[in-house]
């Protein structure tokens, strides 16, 4: 099964659940079904919940919240993830605070669904993966999907946590396979990459090339709840190998990366080489050979790892 149908069966799977489940966001009705079409055949199996809504992600993330304290479930749909940028005082300022705000009365369960990343020629303002901005902000929890971990149990689970969700998603990543299988541990790996997201797969190619043409053993942990971070995981996996590296899309200031390097020393884990890959501090180009040249890509890795021996 594909990215794209996983997330769908389950948006199907969590209506089914609870029929009061609202979705709403820009172009969601049938025969289009979204942008990237993860909501197809929704508004027809379920035509008073899937609700399409003007251009403005400020009002529409404001409307599901309003439903989220009415004690909905809402899962909101923001066409790209460049413009959680003006979801910012829906989320950050409301959202993430009303549990506090009412003394535990009253949660909000909202999950705000979007696609993040490069990799189609798109622009500066429709290939950036911003997630990091909302990152560490108290009372939002951001989960990120990979292709090798179900999308769909993910997206479930988000529905079902009762509180915001900031719930990321890949452009790319949505016509691949769902390859759970693909992921391969090791007791004492030559290193461990840390990631998450879009870039897993070029994390798995990298490690799969490094064992054909160098004989390395390269374990990837893909990291889905990205804030709060799972600091068992990340130290476990750390503590397996003195090389440790992290991949993001994003670039690398006050990144993904960063917040590793923190969980894993304060740990009290030093390993002999720490190295961040991220995207260039920069305008991400429409034009594809320059924006491959921004972005993380198998190559990069591949070089990186070996360089470190």
């Amino acid at each position: 099964m594909r990215v794209v149908e996983e997330l769908r069966d389950s948006l199907f799977g969590i209506m089914q659940r609870d029929p009061s489940t609202i979705v709403l966001g820009e172009d969601l009705l049938d025969p289009y079904g979204g942008a990237f079409k993860v909501t197809q055949g929704l508004s027809d199996a379920y035509p008073n919940n899937v609700i399409t809504t003007p251009i403005s992600e400020a009002g529409l993330v404001g409307v599901g919240l309003g439903m989220a304290l009415r004690g909905r479930t809402v899962l909101a749909e923001i066409m790209f993830g460049d413009f959680l940028t003006l979801t910012t005082d829906q989320l950050v300022n409301h959202a993430a605070k009303v549990k506090w705000m009412f003394n535990d009365a009253v949660d909000a369960s909202l999950v705000v669904r979007t696609p993040m990343g490069g990799g189609r020629g798109y622009g500066p303002t429709h290939s950036q993966s911003i997630e990091k901005h909302f990152c560490g902000v108290p009372g939002l929890t951001v989960m990120a999907v990979n292709q090798f971990q179900s999308p769909g149990a993910l997206l479930k689970e988000a529905a079902e946590l009762g509180s915001p969700v900031l719930f990321i998603e890949n452009k790319i990543m949505y016509s691949k396979l769902v390859e759970p299988d693909r992921l391969v541990t090791y007791d004492r790996p030559d290193a461990v990459i840390l990631t998450y997201g879009g870039v897993t797969e070029f994390c798995v190619q990298a490690a799969e090339r490094l064992l054909d043409d160098e004989e390395l053993t390269v374990e990837v942990v893909p990291v889905q709840h990205l804030s709060p971070m799972p600091a068992d995981l990340i130290r476990t996996a750390a503590a397996k190998s003195d090389r440790i590296f992290t991949v993001e899309e994003g670039t690398e200031s006050w990144g993904f990366g960063a917040a590793v390097a923190e969980e894993i020393l304060s740990a009290g884990i030093t390993p002999r080489h720490f190295q961040p890959i991220s995207a260039d501090p920069t305008a991400i180009p429409s034009a594809r050979n320059w924006e491959l040249e921004i972005l993380p890509s198998v190559d990069k890795i591949e070089r990186a790892i070996v360089a470190s021996f």
